[in-house]
């Protein structure tokens, strides 16, 4: 398998693992992605999931395997994880902030990828629950580079303010998981890009 078909998988797979993985794992991995550092990640990621117990089903572990295992991961180590469904933390989305007033944040984002190449629209939500602060998750679909797409998103928010940004970059032709599915639903849109369907 090439490398870069390889990167890609791992880009689907950590989407698969967004609000399942903690964000202070979930982000890091992206921007080691992004950064060419694959094989750093495959090598990492399914220690990562093994001491988290977070549970693959078996879609999910045949997409770990043929994502980490070319790029160098352990091969025991992956096998060690837990079986099991997709279950996510109780979270709650909304599309209204829990900061009153101007949102910073949006306008930059929106200055930044509003009417770009390759973007189709981004959309914010605020998940709450799972023992956390409320936090926005970001959701851009239509990218055509996904992967250095999350890494400049995500270095964006970062400097910011927000130390473990929820960026997700979604293919078109991806099936968005339950997680995203429910952020969607609950979002408001910060911009639309050059590929952004013409009405009318």
């Amino acid at each position: 398998m090439a490398v870069r078909e390889a990167e890609l998988l791992c880009h689907e797979l950590l989407l698969r693992l967004a609000g399942r993985l903690p964000d202070r794992h979930l982000w890091r991995y992206r921007d080691w992605l992004a950064g060419g550092a694959a094989d750093v990640l495959a090598r990492s990621l399914p220690g990562t999931l093994f001491r988290e117990r977070v549970a693959l089903d078996d879609a999910d572990h045949r997409l770990l395997s043929e994502a980490v295992l070319p790029l160098g991961a352990d091969r025991s180590v992956v096998d060690a994880i837990l079986p099991g469904g997709a279950g996510y933390p109780e979270y709650g989305f909304t599309s209204a902030s829990p900061v009153a007033g101007s949102d910073s944040e949006a306008l930059v984002l929106g200055a930044t990828l509003r009417g770009r190449p390759g973007v189709r629209e981004v959309r914010s939500s605020w998940r709450s629950g799972g023992g956390q602060r409320s936090k926005r998750v970001l959701l851009v679909t239509g990218s055509a580079d996904h992967i250095g797409m999350t890494g400049e998103i995500q270095r964006i928010v970062r400097a910011l303010g927000e130390p473990e940004p929820c960026v997700e970059v979604l293919p078109p032709d991806l099936e968005p998981t339950g997680y995203h599915r429910a952020a969607l639903a609950e979002s408001v849109q910060v911009c639309t890009g050059a590929e952004a369907p013409h009405r009318g």
